[in-house]
């Protein structure tokens, strides 16, 4: 796969994942400074990671919860739980992921990463 369909591939995911509210923002506020890591993400991310056979959407979100969690990254982490959401996952597999955070990663992560993906889950589905 060449750049340009590895961007293709990876954008189809993106906004398949993210929701085209949030990837439409993203790319308009795009500029000449972040413009190369736009497209990282993009071709990365999402065209090679998000695209292989290995982990189904729905594995790869439990994955992205933990780290984003155990990392205490709030803003990708409450991204991603509506993500998890459009990729099937149900509120309460989010909480048990959320609970394997506290096991591995720390009760203060799990406590944290608990309060931001309450806050999401209350939003509307479609926000990103």
């Amino acid at each position: 796969m060449n750049d340009r369909e590895r961007h293709d591939a990876g954008m189809t995911v993106r906004r398949e994942v993210l929701g085209d509210a949030h990837v439409d923002r993203a790319i308009a506020g795009t500029d000449a400074f972040t413009a190369d890591f736009q497209d990282f993400i993009t071709r990365y991310a999402w065209g090679e990671v998000w695209t292989r056979p290995g982990l189904d959407r729905r594995a790869r979100s439990c994955v992205t919860l933990a780290v984003l969690a155990a990392l205490h990254h709030d803003e990708e982490l409450a991204l991603h739980v509506r993500a998890a959401l459009r990729n099937g996952l149900s509120p309460q597999e989010v909480a048990e992921v959320l609970l394997q955070v506290g096991v591995y990663a720390g009760v203060p992560a799990a406590n944290r990463a608990f309060r931001v993906a309450r806050e999401a889950l209350r939003q509307e589905p479609g926000e990103a």
